[in-house]
């Protein structure tokens, strides 16, 4: 008991929460996306108002912000990744249901897998039994029935979503360069570089920046991708990883796609048919017991 009690009160809430605040993006982003505001602009404000407050932190944490040339390449190539992958998952929103679509975010795993092989790191039994189990969840998520008809379109942008953000989390974990940056850093120049890109788009397609952002409900909600889905669920991954273990962490995501498919159905009004819940069992299943039985 004394070995595990202290790490186990913070990790394991600490693992939970992180699935929970990723898996509110569509309580906060839908809405704003349904009152007119451009994908660009609710992104931009997202990322700068995480950005500013990162900003302060490392501040108050007297944490310098000085990196190398051959850092910053790699911190600006993690920032067009982690840019990209938001910018597929918002743009699903507008074709499938929100919960289907950042639960198929949740596939990560096994495309890092995927990834690794082209490394010459051959992932284990397990992991290609993973890979065939949520392949068929896949298939079974984005079959259309009498009650849901699902756009392919956005079944692409929410994969696209998910390589992107599988080779974000490649080169973290591969990237020698970058070793010594501290997460919060790192997020701090990544989202840096998304607001650059997002600032840009909107002057380039001269668009007004608080366009379809009125009343304090629109703030708020951009407010509160910021903390929740952004700082609040890097900061807490990054505790939990630390007192319980990356397996154990990453297997505390499950509540993502949970979290954001109970997000859909019971607030935002989304329909859910039978083959979508089948679907996400088996691929939750699947991942689950990869991360489980590999150790990885």
């Amino acid at each position: 008991m004394s070995t595990l009690s202290k790490n186990a009160i913070i990790g394991y809430p600490a693992g939970i929460i992180t699935g929970i605040t990723y898996g509110l993006n569509p309580l906060f982003g839908v809405p704003l996306m349904k009152s007119g505001a451009s994908i660009a602009s609710i992104l931009f404000f997202r990322y700068s108002f995480a950005v500013v407050l990162l900003m302060v932190f490392l501040c108050l944490s007297k944490q310098s912000f000085k990196v190398s040339a051959k850092q910053a390449g790699v911190l600006l190539i993690l920032g067009l990744l982690y840019t990209s992958s938001s910018l597929f998952l918002f743009e699903a929103y507008h074709y499938i249901a929100s919960g289907l679509a950042t639960t198929l975010i949740f596939l990560y795993p096994v495309i890092v897998a995927l990834i690794m092989v082209f490394l010459r790191v051959i992932p284990s039994w397990q992991v290609w039994v993973s890979i065939v189990v949520t392949f068929l969840g896949v298939l079974l998520m984005t079959k259309s029935d009498t009650s849901q008809a699902i756009n392919p379109i956005g079944v692409f942008l929410s994969l696209g979503s998910a390589i992107v953000y599988a080779l974000f989390i490649v080169i973290i974990n591969r990237s020698k360069v970058i070793g010594n940056i501290s997460n919060t850093l790192l997020t701090f120049y990544a989202l840096s570089v998304g607001s650059v890109i997002f600032l840009g788009k909107i002057l380039w397609s001269d668009t007004e920046l608080t366009a379809g952002i009125q009343g304090s409900t629109a703030w708020l909600n951009l407010v509160g991708l910021a903390l929740l889905p952004t700082i609040v669920s890097t900061a807490t991954l990054a505790v939990a990883t630390r007192n319980i273990g990356a397996t154990k962490a990453s297997v505390l995501g499950v509540f993502e796609p949970i979290t954001a498919i109970g997000v859909g159905t019971l607030v935002l009004g989304e329909s859910l048919a039978t083959n979508i819940i089948v679907g996400i069992l088996l691929s939750v299943v699947a991942v689950t017991f990869m991360i489980v039985s590999t150790k990885r």
